[in-house]
């Protein structure tokens, strides 16, 4: 794995629109795994799916 310095040299050394393209690069990528890190399990469809079950106890009664 390149270091941040080896990195940041080697973007300082590519023309502005090349910068241009890594920055918006990185702006989508941070945009794709914020959105993963947001994600609540709540969100999830089997989030919920017994929970007409009577011979199960609701878990999260207990926090």
């Amino acid at each position: 794995m390149m270091n941040l310095t080896q990195l940041l040299h080697d973007i300082e050394q590519l023309p502005p629109e090349a910068q241009r393209q890594i920055e918006n690069f990185i702006e989508f990528l941070i945009q794709r795994h914020q959105a993963k890190i947001e994600t609540k399990l709540s969100d999830e469809e089997c989030v919920g799916m017994w929970n007409d079950r009577e011979d199960i106890q609701d878990n999260s009664k207990n926090r």
